[in-house]
């Protein structure tokens, strides 16, 4: 059955290949835990009880809240497939609810830090693809799992336009800057994929497909060189991307086009813009307030 569920997921949700892993899984480990506990490996005839003794056994673990409503969430979504099938008539996670936390505050890099990077960092790098790495996620907001994923014939060096697909298979086109368009035909000169992995447009040294390990890894080895701040991840440099062009005046519904976002909600808490910046464009744009400075 849980076959049947990731190839709903794939060709029905359409879903990309990233987010069907994480739902296998999230799926397989509560399979291990219903067999190790209840002698099966039928999770379809899995209770409430089992259910939350899963949740228990998670978090003694040490695993995050966060981590934990992740795999609740994909676990609703496998009942309530087979719900649509007629496989059960009730969904052992009907009354269970996420478990409550406070997500850790991001901090984004500053624009002194990211200049810091460009400045002297750069500067002394010789890895070329180690550089696009930083710049791509910083220039275009993008997350590494796209970055890993960015397929050769969707960069387009002539119109300085990337086409990223992003969750749910969705595509979005990112314009990209004239230093990183340049950066990006020197690293060309150096790409040397092997055969199974031309259509990727970023490959290692060995020739093969980036994995966000690699990624993260690289990310993590320069931002340590210019900030004392815990989270130095790819998604900072997302994060980094988005509060600095809201803060130089961005429209915030293109933001939310540039980051693939499906609602703007998620932009603004994403971005954590700067409330002072939002009134100031307030004031200047709302007719009331223009008529009060005129008295």
């Amino acid at each position: 059955m849980l076959d049947k569920f990731l190839e709903y997921l794939q060709f029905e949700k359409r879903y990309s290949p990233h987010t069907i892993t994480s739902y296998k899984k999230d799926l397989e480990d509560f399979s291990h835990f219903y067999l190790k506990t209840e002698s099966s490996e039928n999770i379809s005839n899995a209770d409430k009880k089992v259910i939350r003794n899963f949740i228990v056994e998670l978090s003694e673990n040490g695993i995050s809240k966060r981590s934990i409503n992740r795999k609740l969430s994909s676990l609703r979504s496998f009942y309530l497939f087979l719900l649509r099938i007629g496989e059960i008539t009730v969904s052992p996670t009907e009354s269970i609810s996420s478990l409550k936390f406070y997500p850790e505050k991001q901090i984004p890099m500053s624009k002194e830090e990211m200049q810091e990077l460009n400045d002297h960092v750069f500067e002394a790098m010789h890895d070329v693809l180690e550089k696009c790495i930083m710049e791509v996620l910083y220039q275009t907001g993008m997350r590494k799992a796209e970055l890993c994923g960015l397929i050769f014939e969707n960069v387009n060096i002539n119109e300085k336009e990337l086409k990223v697909i992003g969750k749910g298979n969705k595509e979005r086109f990112i314009p990209i800057s004239e230093d990183l368009t340049d950066l990006l035909k020197d690293y060309l000169k150096i790409r040397s994929p092997q055969h199974e992995y031309q259509s990727y447009f970023f490959v290692n040294k060995k020739g093969k497909k980036l994995t966000e390990k690699f990624v993260y890894v690289v990310v993590n080895k320069y931002l340590s060189l210019i900030t004392s701040k815990q989270k130095r991840s790819p998604h900072i440099l997302r994060h980094s991307f988005a509060t600095h062009v809201l803060d130089n005046g961005a429209e915030i519904s293109k933001v939310k086009k540039i980051l693939g976002h499906s609602s703007l909600a998620s932009t603004q808490v994403y971005t954590n813009a700067n409330i002072e910046q939002l009134k100031k464009v307030f004031n200047q744009a709302h007719p009331r307030a223009s008529k009060k400075e005129e008295l």
